[in-house]
């Protein structure tokens, strides 16, 4: 399956992990550590928690083919995005405003600071630590046999969107019964939306953030991947770094979604009862669809503690 925007929990993370090195600091400016598209002192910590202001136009053209991943120019084909949208649409923390183009430049910095590539850098330093293969989580589908074959309804307002907003000839099927499927294809920059891999393997992600003294992250540093974000004027944003926060019959949570042509994510943790949770569906999801708070609902209700 893809993990779509669940990825930025783990762009996040990767941020945090270079502050507790003392590679960056969050209030630092961006422009500090790469060669920014934006002139204003826009800072790491804005990016993280989508208040920068940076545009957000819509990413489902961001996609090549898997054939084409080894020699695909992310670096170039973002320049030119950066290039098309120069101007922030809000003075940086003035207000919450997702933007996928915020963490393409997290994903820059983080590969500026470390010396890695993005994907080396989150397999040996999240994905390695937890015990997981490459065929587990990662940015690459191993297996096409394997990969869980994305679907959209035809007839439906989005499937007619979809003919303007990507190539259908080049990465749609022919129609199965009442729905159209989607040809395998991988996301041009894996910061914002690039992680391919199993529930399980989602799970046991959360499992460990949900731990004291986990092996990812300092409790400390944890703590402030969890914190919500107040903008300037001390509104509160529902928003932490990366992670949205919300509450659900008295049990706050932390959540993200993930969706694209095709595939729908989203994951869960509720700190303070220990649990978290993870849904993926093999049908298109655009918008943050909160499934898994009937999900849950139904979970708590019933008085499981599993």
């Amino acid at each position: 399956y893809c993990g779509f925007s669940v990825t930025k929990t783990f762009t996040a993370l990767a941020i945090l992990q270079l502050a507790e090195k003392g590679k960056l600091a969050l209030e630092d400016h961006a422009n500090n550590y790469m060669n920014f598209p934006y002139s204003e002192p826009i800072t790491i910590k804005q990016l993280l928690s989508h208040s920068a202001g940076v545009p957000n136009p819509l990413p489902l053209r961001w996609v090549h083919s898997p054939e084409e991943y080894l020699t695909f120019d992310r670096k170039q084909y973002f320049a030119d995005i950066f290039q098309k949208n120069k101007r922030l649409n809000s003075a940086p923390n003035d207000m919450y405003k997702y933007s996928n183009l915020g963490y393409v430049l997290l994903g820059q910095i983080i590969e500026q600071v470390s010396g890695l590539s993005y994907e080396e850098y989150i397999r040996v330093n999240i994905i390695e630590p937890l015990g997981m293969a490459p065929g587990d989580l990662g940015f690459q589908i191993r297996d096409h046999r394997q990969h869980a074959k994305g679907y959209q309804k035809i007839g439906t307002f989005m499937n007619f969107l979809l003919g303007f907003l990507m190539d259908k000839q080049k990465y749609v099927n022919q129609k199965e019964g009442r729905w159209y499927s989607f040809r395998d294809t991988v996301l041009n920059g894996p910061s914002h939306g690039g992680l391919v891999g199993k529930p399980s393997s989602l799970m046991r992600y959360i499992q460990e953030l949900l731990k004291d003294d986990c092996v990812l992250i300092t409790d400390d540093f944890k703590r402030l991947l969890f914190t919500e974000n107040k903008t300037n004027s001390g509104k509160k944003t529902a928003m932490c770094l990366s992670w949205f926060k919300g509450d659900l019959n008295g049990n706050s949570y932390f959540c993200h979604a993930g969706g694209g042509a095709g595939y729908y994510c989203e994951i869960r943790i509720y700190p303070e009862r220990g649990v978290g949770s993870v849904i993926m569906l093999n049908r298109s999801g655009m918008t943050d669809e909160r499934v898994l708070s009937r999900l849950d609902k139904f979970y708590f209700e019933n008085g499981s503690q599993d």
